[in-house]
C-alpha cells in the first residue's frame, strides 16, 4: 500500500497539513478570466448547454431498467427535435455534451447538432463516474470518446464535461494531455476562470456549472432510488430567471445545463424558450457556445497553453 493510500485511510481530522493541502491544491480555481467586456461590447454572456445523455444514463448502471432506457430514447425522439427547433427559431447556437456511446447509438442526432451550427463536446464514454476509475482506464475512455465524436461528426471536440460532473484526481491531467481548450465540470465561480493543478496555472479555461443551474435536480424521477421531482417547471423557470437577472446586473455569464429527456417534454420546453426570450430582451447580450466563450476569455486574458487550441 502506498503512503498516499495509507494516509487516505486515516480520519480527516488526523491528517497532517501536507495531506489536506495536497488534496486542496490538486485542482483549484486560479485567476478569473472574466473579460473587461464581452464580445462586441455585450454586457452579459449566455452559454446554453445540453447534456445529451440519452440511453447512457441507464446503460452506465448496467442497462437493467428498460423503462429508464426508454426515458433516454425520449430525449432523442422528442426532446432533441423540440430543442433544436427553438434554438433555430431564435438564432441561438448552443453546446451539446454527448457520451460517445450515445453518439454511436444516435448518429443522426450527432449530425443534426453539427449541421445546425452547434458545438459537440465530450461527456465521457458511457456516462461512467471518473472517480471510480484508475488512471489508465479513465485515459483510455477519454481518448476513445474524443476519437468517436470526431469520427461521427467530422469535428474534434475542444471541450469536455465529465459525466455527473465527477472529477477524479487524474481528470485534469488527461484533459491537458488531450490538448483541450476548456472544461465545464467544476463550480468554484459564476464566471470563467483558469484551472490550477498542484498549485500551478494550466492554461485551461473552466466554464463553471452548478446544480442550481441544471434541470435534473429539480425534475429527475427514479422510482427505484427514491428520487422524486421536488420542483415544478414554473419554479425551475423562476430560479433560472433570477440567475439571469443577477448575471445581467453583474455584467457576467449566465450558463445553464439542460437535458433533452427532462426539459424536452411538452410541459417543460417553455423553460428553454423563456431563458432565450428574457436574455434577448436585454438587448446587449452575447449568446455563445462554450468553445466560443472559452476561446474569447483565453484571448482577452492572454492565456497561454490550451488557449491556442
Amino acid at each position: 500500500m502506498s503512503a498516499t493510500q495509507q494516509h487516505d485511510q486515516l480520519k480527516p481530522w488526523t491528517w497532517g497539513e501536507d495531506l489536506w493541502r495536497n488534496k486542496l491544491d490538486k485542482v483549484r480555481a486560479g485567476r478569473s478570466l472574466m473579460p473587461a467586456r464581452w464580445k462586441n461590447g455585450a454586457r452579459m454572456a449566455v452559454a446554453l448547454s445540453f447534456d445529451a445523455d440519452q440511453e447512457t444514463f441507464e446503460l452506465k448502471n448496467g442497462g437493467v431498467s428498460i423503462g429508464r432506457l426508454s426515458q433516454g430514447q425520449y430525449g432523442v425522439r422528442r426532446g432533441m427535435p423540440r430543442i433544436l427547433a427553438i434554438l433555430e427559431k431564435y438564432g441561438v447556437a448552443a453546446s451539446f455534451f454527448m457520451p460517445a456511446v450515445a453518439a454511436i447509438i444516435n448518429q443522426d442526432e450527432v449530425r443534426s447538432v453539427i449541421d445546425n451550427g452547434h458545438e459537440l463536446g465530450l461527456h465521457s464514454w458511457i456516462h461512467e463516474f471518473n472517480s471510480r476509475l484508475d488512471y489508465e482506464t479513465e485515459r483510455d475512455l477519454a481518448f476513445r470518446a474524443a476519437d468517436t465524436l470526431e469520427k461521427l461528426s467530422g469535428v474534434r471536440p475542444v471541450g469536455m464535461r465529465t459525466a455527473s460532473w465527477d472529477f477524479s484526481p487524474f481528470t485534469l491531467a488527461i484533459a491537458r494531455e488531450m490538448g483541450l481548450l476548456y472544461d465545464s465540470s467544476l463550480m468554484a465561480d459564476d464566471d470563467p476562470y483558469e484551472l490550477l493543478e498542484d498549485g500551478e496555472p494550466t492554461g485551461m479555461v473552466e466554464i463553471p456549472v452548478e446544480w442550481i443551474r441544471d434541470d435534473a435536480p429539480y425534475v429527475a424521477m427514479d422510482r427505484m432510488t427514491g428520487a422524486r421531482p421536488y420542483g415544478g417547471p414554473m419554479m425551475v423557470a423562476d430560479i433560472f430567471r433570477r440567475e439571469i437577472e443577477m448575471a445581467w446586473e453583474e455584467g457576467g455569464l449566465f450558463q445553464v445545463t439542460l437535458h433533452p429527456h427532462h426539459v424536452g417534454h411538452r410541459s417543460r420546453i417553455f423553460i428553454l424558450e423563456d431563458i432565450i426570450r428574457l436574455a434577448q430582451s436585454k438587448g446587449d447580450v452575447w449568446f455563445c457556445t462554450h468553445a466560443e466563450l472559452a476561446r474569447y476569455c483565453a484571448e482577452e486574458s492572454g492565456l497561454n497553453g490550451a488557449a491556442s487550441a
